[in-house]
Parts: structure tokens; sequence; C-alpha cells
């Protein structure tokens, strides 16, 4: 049982870490400080490791399949795309897309103030694989209501509260649920005082960053799968080849619920005219997903593996 001495003493090696490792001050500035000799600072910097209050990870660099990168260049209308090669290791697989994506997404947060983010198990990882950093001026939010995971790590206020968690940064949630079917109660919601701030963020995003869905996303929930028809009036669920930003759309990117999008958050085309919306995947049942974005141009940036890149023009060549 750790007494009120011990957690003193790991609250001060844990402060001395985050100035050294995240704020950059030199051991020196550090000794002046806390008043503490360099000596004894070099030592508290290693009990931090050694308690496991700083664990220091070295990320090799992933390969990328540029042939095949340019091949799916001429092929779809998107400038961003990034294949990852498959590792020799099958343990590894997964991870290089994650690795890359956390790499990529990192390097455009360092130009962005409002961050906009989805959920799931991918982002989650994502998310996890982030370096620390300290950027305080930055925001991030939800743009599109709660998905209803409350009990999940990887629901949608989780997600911006562990994104925010690695930049020492803000984060804002939206009151609200996904879907709000009654068209005038989902109108009057956006007026309510909790929802102004995450309404008025949203009209500044600089970035969105998610993974793609399939309609088995929204059958995981069941308050969503039991009135589907509800939610989506009039859509042919047989035509639905993905889910992005909480709309089903087809093969060829076209969404499918626009004429009566029942969304409370910000509408599609305020989504898309966001600069950079970046989605990844390493699983291959969403390449015919992935299909659908990349010919409607949902998306700025994606990042795939060699496999399910290659999976995607095998459905693509069934059209």
């Amino acid at each position: 049982m750790k007494t009120n001495d011990d957690i003193t003493y790991l609250e001060k090696i844990a402060n001395i870490s985050h100035d050294y490792y995240l704020t950059k001050l030199s051991i020196g500035e550090i000794s002046e400080k806390y008043k503490l000799s360099r000596y004894l600072i070099s030592r508290y910097l290693d009990d931090a490791l050694e308690q496991g209050l700083v664990k220091i990870t070295i990320n090799a660099p992933q390969e990328r399949n540029f042939e095949l990168e340019k091949k799916f260049r001429q092929l779809f209308p998107i400038k961003n795309i990034f294949i990852i090669k498959d590792s020799e290791n099958p343990s590894l697989k997964n991870e290089n897309v994650i690795a890359f994506a956390a790499k990529h997404i990192q390097s455009l947060i360092e130009n962005s103030q409002v961050v906009g983010m989805a959920w799931g198990d991918t982002v989650y990882r994502v998310i996890d694989a982030f370096s620390a950093k300290v950027k305080e001026d930055l925001v991030f939010t939800q743009f599109i209501g709660e998905n209803m995971k409350y009990k999940s790590a990887a629901g949608s206020g989780r997600m911006v509260e562990k994104a925010a968690a690695k930049y020492s940064a803000q984060f804002v949630t939206i009151a609200g649920p996904l879907y709000i079917v009654n068209n005038q109660a989902r109108e009057l919601l956006k007026k309510e005082p909790a929802f102004n701030r995450a309404g008025n963020l949203i009209k500044k995003l600089d970035l969105i960053f998610c993974g793609i869905g399939t309609l088995s996303s929204i059958e995981s929930i069941p308050a969503w799968n039991e009135n589907k028809s509800i939610i989506f009036p009039g859509v042919n669920f047989k035509n639905v080849a993905g889910m992005l930003y909480g709309r089903p759309y087809n093969i060829d990117g076209q969404f499918l619920n626009l004429a009566d999008d029942k969304v409370f958050g910000s509408n599609i085309k305020s989504i898309l005219s966001v600069p950079r919306r970046i989605a990844f995947t390493n699983s291959k049942f969403k390449a015919r997903a992935m299909l659908g974005a990349l010919r409607g141009r949902l998306l700025t940036d994606i990042i795939i593996d060699e496999s399910i890149a290659q999976r995607i023009l095998m459905e693509a060549g069934r059209d």
C-alpha cells in the first residue's frame, strides 16, 4: 500500500519528467526550478522510467508501396493516398497502419487549431500511438452527436478526451445523440446553450480524422438497429457500401439519406468543406466501404495497407 510520501514522490518525478520530455527544459533548468542537484534530477528521470511513469517508444518508419499509391491516384481523384507495405511479421501487420496514421495525423495537428473526431476501436488505437505533446491552443471536438457507446472506451466522448490528454489541450463534446429523428426537435436542440460551443467550433474545423464504417457499426447498437428504417427513411440497405460521418453511402460514394438527414451535428456540406479529412482502416472487411469513399471524394487522405489496397482493386473490377 502506497503511503502519502510515496504518492508525493511519484508526483514529483512525474512533474520533473513532464518538464524534461514535454516542455523540453534542460536538466540545468529543471535543477534550478526545483532547487535540486543535476544528479538528483537525472536519478529522478531514471526512476520515472523504472516506475512506468514514462514510456519511451521508438517507431521504425513504415515502408510504403509507392507504385501502388501511384496506381490509386490514377484511378481515384484523391491526392493523399498512403499504402503501407504488409509486414512479414503477421503480428505487426495491423500495427503498421496504426503507427503511420498516428504520425501523419500528428504532423497535420501541428498546424491545426480545431480537430474533429469520430469514434471506434481503430481511432482509439491511433490516439494511443500518438506521441505526447503540449499544444494548449488546440481543441479536439465531436462534430456529430454521441454514438451511445457510453460504456466503451472507444465511444464518442471518450475519444476527444483521450486525444486532448495527449496534447494537454482542450476538448468539447456534443450534448446530444448521433441521430434525432424528430426534425423540429433536432433543430431546436442546436439552439440550446449546451450546444453553443460545439456548434461554433465545428464551423472552424481544420481537420477531421476517423475510421471508416459499415452498416454493422449501426447494427451493433440496439437503439439504432431497431429503428434503422426511421433513422434512414427510404434507404435501401442493400445499397449501403459504407458509413462515414454518421451517414450511409453507396459504392459510388453517394450519400443515401441527405434528403431526410437525421444526424445531429455538422451537415455534409460543412464536413466536405473541411480542408483535411482523414480515414484509415486495417480491416479487409472495409475494402468496399473504402472504395465508395474513394470514388465519392469523401476524404482527402486515406491510409491502408497493401492487402486492403488489392481488395479494393478487386472490388472495383467487379463493377
